[in-house]
Formats: C-alpha cells, sequence, structure tokens
C-alpha cells in the first residue's frame, strides 16, 4: 500500500485526489506544516527539501514532486487512459502542458504567496505583481487554448492527468485580484472538474470548503 505525506489545500491535492479518483490503496500522513512537521528529521529524510507531496510506493520507493507523481499514477493504471500512449502527438502535449503547469505558473504562485522570497522584503509590491502578471497570463494563454480547441478538456474529448493538476493549480486563484472565474471559458471547464465525485470525496477527506 502506498503512503502520502501531504497537507491539506497544498500541490499533495493533486496526488491525493489522482489516489482517490483511480480508487489505488493508500495511507494518508497528514503534516502539519505550520508546526513545522515537514522540516523534522525523519521527514527530510524523505523529502530534503521539506515540501509536500512526497509518496512512498508499495515497495519502499520514495516519489517527490506533485506532477511527476501524478504522471507515475496515471501510468499505473492504463484501463483509465489518463495518461496518452507515449511517443503520440497527444503525450507529446500532455507533457507540454503538465510541465507548463509545473514550470510556469506554480513558480509563479509561490511568488505570488512568498514575495520575500524572490527579491527580499524591500521588493514585495514589485514581486507580486510580476508574479500575478505570470499568472493570469498563463491562465489567459488556457482560455485561449480550450475556446480555440473546444475542449472540453485540455487534451480534447478525453480527460487526463493535467486535468487534475490544472483544477488543483485554478484553486489557488480563488482569492487573486483576477481568479480563473473570471474567464467564462476556464470557470466552465473547472465546474466541470469539481463535479466529479471524486473532488467532493477529497474536499471531505482534506475538510475543505472554498472554490467546492
Amino acid at each position: 500500500m502506498m503512503t502520502l505525506y501531504y497537507s491539506p489545500a497544498t500541490a499533495a491535492m493533486v496526488v491525493h485526489w489522482l489516489l482517490i479518483e483511480l480508487e489505488l490503496p493508500h495511507r494518508l500522513h497528514p503534516l502539519d506544516l505550520d508546526k513545522g512537521e515537514q522540516r523534522a528529521p525523519e521527514y527530510l529524510k524523505l523529502n530534503p527539501s521539506g515540501v509536500v507531496p512526497t509518496l512512498v510506493t508499495a515497495d519502499g520507493r520514495v516519489l517527490r514532486e506533485a506532477a511527476a507523481i501524478a504522471l507515475h499514477l496515471g501510468d499505473l493504471c492504463p484501463a483509465r487512459e489518463l495518461c496518452p500512449p507515449r511517443g503520440t502527438g497527444e503525450s507529446a502535449q500532455h507533457y507540454q502542458w503538465m510541465f507548463f503547469m509545473a514550470n510556469t505558473l506554480q513558480p509563479a504562485y509561490r511568488a505570488w504567496f512568498y514575495p520575500t522570497e524572490p527579491a527580499g522584503a524591500a521588493n514585495v509590491e514589485a514581486s507580486q505583481q510580476a508574479a500575478r502578471a505570470r499568472i493570469e497570463d498563463g491562465w489567459a494563454q488556457l482560455a485561449t487554448h480550450l475556446e480555440t480547441t473546444g475542449g472540453p478538456y485540455l487534451l480534447g474529448p478525453k480527460l487526463s492527468v493535467v486535468d487534475f493538476l490544472t483544477t488543483t493549480l485554478m484553486r489557488w486563484s480563488r482569492n487573486m485580484p483576477k481568479p480563473v472565474d473570471r474567464w467564462p471559458v476556464l470557470h466552465a471547464y473547472a465546474r466541470r472538474m469539481k463535479a466529479r465525485p471524486s473532488w467532493q470525496e477529497l474536499y471531505r477527506r482534506e475538510g475543505l470548503t472554498e472554490w467546492a
């Protein structure tokens, strides 16, 4: 059985969500980030970066990085077809959007929520303005993509792992000056994903209410 080290409403959400969606046997090991449990020596042995998520597989392999774990979980269940066959055009597009979420949007969110990190306390306003611009540009790109292709998912008619990661990051915008719901096509996309029973179960387990 796999073990997920997580904290509610963090990047670990996408992993937790996929474990539920794919009905993969797992146990949960919550970490209280406010108490600094992610910096405890025993956890740092698993994840030297001191962040969540960390997934320990049934055979004891330790996996880190939310996007990578999400892809792995999709690969574990080929019958569900959440990861396109490797080497195909659909797979290339899937990787592209996965890396866009992980390498473009997620770091921008980090800069928005922790604006002292990029350039120090004296540049908080500038850091947040730059982060906001990157985030809103990223969502505008996604909106254009969905409008152009007709969706209903990022890869077209078929649901894929990237839709779970995308929705997780969409949630992070809920209290920003321009949340994703301001784009009608993104609002419809998010409603579609949030209608899944696995999302409702995820919210129940993590004790969440906002943006349900």
